[in-house]
């Protein structure tokens, strides 16, 4: 292993996944996708609807978190923008409470129709949202799929443990071999 090099330990592998910061991608020896444009995962996949850890809770995203989830990220918009692999992206940016519905029913649909996974991430104990995991197909690459992850800032000493625990996770539960997901150290 290289020093750019992070064991992930998978009880459920004899070999483990690795996170490769120079490429910021993991990736397995592994990997059930088939290459059908129309399909994100298998369609016998069971998609994971919950991940526990004593630090945080997701589940899948929907409208019934907005007013949770539109606080979460506009009182952490520099925050995320600094969050390894939202650096150059177009969101968070001004939305209304309503237009952020609309995001979050898109999620909603996108999981139903297992075109893409967002989960919200919360508090176990208070069930306040403090971030979000986004899971989608990443068009025209190599890797089966993208992660991305934020938390609110009044959170962010949890960012490395969230990044690893989604980690751990698409490597011992998802049917992935490669997955782009900045890494965080």
């Amino acid at each position: 292993m290289t020093t750019n090099e992070h064991e992930v330990h998978n009880p459920q592998s004899k070999s483990p996944a690795r996170f490769v910061a120079t490429s910021a991608t993991w990736t397995s020896e592994r990997s059930t996708i088939r290459r059908v444009e129309e399909e994100f995962v298998p369609r016998d996949f069971d998609v994971p609807r919950r991940l526990e850890t004593p630090h945080f809770v997701l589940e899948p995203l929907g409208p019934e978190h907005n007013d949770q989830d539109y606080d979460a990220w506009t009182s952490s918009r520099e925050h995320i923008h600094a969050t390894p692999g939202w650096e150059d992206s177009r969101w968070p940016r001004e939305m209304t409470p309503d237009e952020n519905r609309a995001d979050l029913q898109r999620h909603a649909d996108d999981f139903r129709n297992r075109t893409g996974f967002t989960y919200t991430v919360l508090d176990p104990a208070s069930r306040d949202v403090i971030g979000c995991v986004y899971i989608y197909p990443l068009p025209d690459s190599d890797y089966d799929a993208c992660a991305l992850s934020w938390v609110r800032e009044s959170h962010a000493q949890l960012d490395v443990r969230l990044w690893r625990a989604v980690g751990e996770w698409l490597e011992s539960d998802w049917p992935f071999g490669s997955v782009d997901y900045a890494p965080r150290f």
